[in-house]
């Protein structure tokens, strides 16, 4: 997770919200998070929609951490729309879940996540998770997204 890296983070509980925060700060990692409360708002963020259209204050994201258990829209059915989205599609995704159901991990992979990360019990645990993901992104080349004008030539 380098500097320019943007985080949209897919997560209806507020706690789990502020202590992922706090875990940034904490590894001194700096990265631009936006959050948003469940899959519908995840919806609206990555298309552009409502309160979401200014993409200077809403940039598109290059990674996103997705809850599954969310109310109105599932982290399922957000993975679903992302991987059948052109624009969307490459996008990095990360079920950050609390679920550790051997169904529920194969059916995020099945579905095309990224990777599949058990929610850490503890701040020090989410710090290390935090550096964790810090080290491989250093190390990771990013698609460009299709609403980047560069890459829409390759999705069209």
């Amino acid at each position: 997770m380098n500097s320019a890296l943007t985080i949209l983070l897919a997560e209806d509980d507020p706690n789990d919200v502020f202590l992922l925060q706090q875990a940034l700060k904490k590894a001194d990692v700096s990265v631009r998070l936006n959050a948003v409360p469940d899959g519908l708002e995840a919806l609206a963020y990555l298309k552009g929609e409502g309160a979401y259209a200014d993409r200077a204050a809403c940039p598109s994201p290059d990674v996103l951490l997705l809850d599954l258990n969310m109310p109105g829209m599932n982290g399922f059915e957000v993975l679903t729309w992302v991987r059948q989205d052109a624009r969307y599609r490459r996008l990095i995704v990360h079920v950050l879940s609390a679920s550790s159901r051997e169904v529920d991990v194969a059916r995020a992979y099945d579905l095309g996540a990224n990777s599949y990360l058990i929610k850490p019990g503890g701040l020090d645990e989410l710090v290390a998770l935090v550096l964790a993901m810090h080290e491989w992104h250093r190390f990771t080349a990013l698609p460009r997204m299709a609403n980047d004008p560069s890459a829409l030539a390759q999705v069209h």
